[in-house]
């Protein structure tokens, strides 16, 4: 039994792979962002462990929300699952972009780390220079490669832990829309499957996921210089460093 936490698991895909989750025997601690909200979830997934509450557009909020986990214990895995679409650019990037830095540098080390990230990445730009000035200049699609820049960095700089990120597909959420075409179920079961299994399969690091299978990336991530930057970046706006 393995125990997880997951961000942005009140509702939709995050809740799904909570459900899942425990119906597999593992125990999932569930995050929301106020307090209405986390009853609903716990109403939902009743035998997760507990609800934690934080805003991730708030760094404040999300530090705090750091605190809480580690005040939990150690946890075997950590799913960033988190993530707005509709929203102006200073929430795109709180929430998609900084607060799972922040999470990463300050919740204890997980055994694994699961990213959720988008085939939309592929189009975005790091645009950097406007981390401290975003409005109308960080894209969804920027915030989606921010993601898999992070993932790319942590899996480089902590070979003890298996780090990967995902692209759970167009899914009809309520992100996604009712009429996304793919799977509901493909959209969760890759994020279960990295954080649940003891497949030989998942046990690797700096992977992009779609559907359990490695596929190809925005190039961009690779660049070891560019994750440099945007760490360093993101230190400069947060002002927590990643060691």
């Amino acid at each position: 039994m393995a125990r997880i936490f997951i961000t942005g698991s009140a509702d939709g895909l995050g809740l799904l792979a909570a459900g899942a989750l425990i119906a597999q025997g593992h125990q999932v601690v569930l995050h929301a962002r106020n307090k209405e909200r986390g009853r609903e979830a716990l109403a939902k997934a009743p035998d997760a462990q507990t609800v934690l509450i934080g805003d991730l557009a708030n760094i404040e909020d999300t530090i705090q929300l750091a605190e809480k986990v580690n005040a939990l214990g150690s946890f075997d895995a950590v799913i960033h699952n988190a993530g707005v679409y509709y929203y102006p650019a200073p929430e795109l990037l709180a929430v998609n972009t900084l607060a799972p830095y922040i999470l990463t540098c300050l919740i204890k080390k997980p055994k694994k780390l699961i990213y959720i990230s988008s085939d939309m990445h592929e189009s975005g730009h790091a645009k950097l220079e406007y981390f401290d000035k975003v409005i109308g200049k960080i894209t969804y699609s920027d915030t989606k490669l921010h993601v898999l820049l992070l993932c790319k960095a942590v899996a480089r700089k902590w070979p003890d832990v298996y780090v990967n990120a995902l692209n759970p597909g167009w899914v009809p959420t309520k992100m996604g829309g009712r009429g996304a075409p793919e799977d509901l179920n493909k959209g969760y079961e890759t994020q279960v499957w990295l954080a649940g299994s003891s497949d030989e399969k998942v046990k690797v690091s700096g992977n992009y996921f779609y559907h359990k299978k490695p596929v190809s990336y925005n190039p961009q991530a690779d660049d070891v210089l560019l994750q440099e930057r945007f760490l360093s970046t993101c230190d400069k706006i947060t002002g927590i460093s990643f060691s």
